[in-house]
């Protein structure tokens, strides 16, 4: 029940999980970083830039990424699942080919060589979906936190101020310093790429564009359009149905009081008095 109408979230957490777990289980996990002056310049692995973001490679990452995806789901309940996965497919496509550039184009060089590894998981994907929730979602209560303790003066003390979001924002940032400086740099660019997709600075059809509906379970369905159009018909139809029986019995009552004789009528209020 707690995934209802966010089936694409589920997919996401369960993959993640299931596709860790496999790789663990089947000693692949060497598949699924990226070394750029290895994989990449020497061996020209390139189909390693699809498969990083598939899997975690160790079981704090696993949670922390579940946990947020799971806490996220808000996205998807309030976009629809068809917009929602079509931001997921545009995000993922975007974060696996520009961290692997700017680590081979810019990083590496410019660090002699040292910044040379890129961690597996989908954590780039993840803060772009932090990116709409930071932007989408307001926060609901603020609480703080006292840096000192001692007896109360009546001063203000330090302290530091958090919101219920905060929590989402401390798993992303987990995520994002857990194999630094990679990590960090997937994070900052997902980020990135979220805000770009809202704001719609990514090539237009690429923000406008959505995966088929059958990809989400839609098909032989009606659109959320075509749910919209009927559901202002019946109400319509409902209205002129009621004033139509209105008028009708109104009618049927007035008609059967001029049947009545004036004894009757008076009988029958006194029979309505006792």
């Amino acid at each position: 029940m707690s995934f209802t109408n966010a089936p694409v979230t589920r997919t996401l957490v369960v993959g993640l999980i299931g596709a860790s777990i496999a790789a663990s289980l089947l000693d692949i996990k060497h598949y699924f970083y990226i070394s750029i002056g290895t994989h990449i310049l020497r061996y020209h692995q390139l189909w390693r830039i699809l498969a990083y973001q598939l899997c975690y490679l160790n079981s704090s990452e696993v949670l922390f990424g579940a946990m947020a995806l799971y806490n996220m789901r808000t996205i998807e309940q309030r976009w629809g699942s068809r917009k929602y996965a079509s931001f997921i497919l545009v995000t993922a496509l975007f974060t696996s080919i520009i961290p692997p550039l700017i680590l081979m184009v810019f990083l590496r060089p410019l660090s002699f060589g040292v910044l040379d590894f890129l961690p597996a998981g989908p954590t780039p994907i993840i803060l772009a979906i932090l990116a709409q929730y930071h932007a989408m979602i307001p926060h609901m209560y603020k609480y703080k936190v006292a840096l000192a303790t001692g007896p109360p003066t009546g001063q203000d003390t330090a302290a530091l101020t958090f919101s219920d979001k905060s929590t989402k924002y401390m798993m992303a940032g987990q995520l994002a310093m857990s194999q630094f400086p990679g990590s960090l740099l997937g994070a900052v660019v997902g980020w990135l790429v979220g805000y770009a997709w809202r704001n719609e600075a990514l090539p237009g059809a690429l923000t406008r564009w959505r995966v088929p509906g059958w990809v989400v379970g839609m098909r032989g369905q009606k659109t959320n359009a075509e749910f919209e159009n009927m559901r202002r018909r019946l109400e319509s139809e409902g209205a002129s149905t009621g004033t139509a029986s209105g008028m009708q019995q109104h009618a049927g009552q007035t008609e059967g009081n001029r049947r009545r004789t004036m004894g009757q009528q008076i009988i029958d209020d006194v029979r309505g008095a006792f």
